[in-house]
């Protein structure tokens, strides 16, 4: 079964910019889509959607980060990436990357984000 693992997480002023990696250990084309998700400190029980792009490269983006968020799949082979800007304190959390696959999907371990001066 193809894995996935993030990376790019770290500590980022306000109003600042940080691309994540979502890299599978495979053909990253094995899921049907790929998304961003994300658990932040006030709502640590559930994963919130953030964007999702297919093989094909339709994307969709959760309306409080379109604008500010970008997902990609142009650059490393088997690699999605997150593009984020304009962060604020309420950014932070940790993010996850997710396969969709006909069955069980597939998570990764995540990458925290701090966004703090």
């Amino acid at each position: 079964q193809v894995q996935i693992m993030e990376s790019g997480g770290g500590l980022v002023q306000p109003g600042g910019s940080l691309r994540l990696s979502c890299v599978a250990n495979g053909d990253i084309s094995t899921f049907s889509s790929v998304a961003w998700y994300r658990r932040t400190p006030g709502n640590e029980r559930e994963r919130e959607y953030l964007a999702m792009i297919t093989p094909s490269g339709v994307t969709d983006y959760y309306h409080s980060v379109r604008g500010r968020f970008t997902i990609s799949r142009d650059g490393a082979p088997n690699t999605v990436y997150l593009q984020m800007s304009g962060l604020t304190s309420e950014d932070t959390g940790v993010y996850y990357c997710n396969g969709r696959l006909p069955g069980p999907d597939v998570w990764g371990q995540g990458t925290q984000v701090i966004v703090s001066s």
